[in-house]
């Protein structure tokens, strides 16, 4: 009768010490990943030169991995560029508008406390 058994050390440590080998590491993403964490540590610490600096090239080695993402964004910026600055030209009308409303209104109001008040 067998209570408990025990595993056989010499199986345990080769499975401890062996590296698996067809595994690939994908060495600019994790580049990409140290430099971002450097910069960012780096930016914690004040040395805002150096962290910018490693936090741009993390950004640049993570941006090769997506190529076509970039591509896409890059041909869609011109259109969203036109947007915003259809959107900037609406808010400049209206604050146009809604200035020469208050000035015909402090007229108005002037006018008023000129016929008002007794000579």
């Amino acid at each position: 009768m067998n209570i408990a058994s025990f595993p056989n050390p010499e199986s345990r440590t080769s499975r401890i010490t062996e590296m698996p080998r067809n595994e690939s590491y994908d060495w600019v993403k994790v580049a990409a990943c140290g430099s971002l964490v450097a910069g960012g540590l780096l930016l914690l610490t004040g040395q805002k030169r150096a962290g910018l600096v490693m936090a741009a090239s993390g950004t640049a080695l993570a941006l090769m991995d997506h190529e076509e993402t970039l591509k896409r964004w890059w041909e869609a910026l011109p259109g969203y560029v036109d947007r915003a600055q259809s959107m900037f030209e609406q808010v400049r009308d209206v604050v146009e508008d809604v200035t020469q409303k208050g000035e015909s209104l402090r007229r108005v109001l002037s006018r008023e406390q000129d016929t008002t008040t007794p000579a």
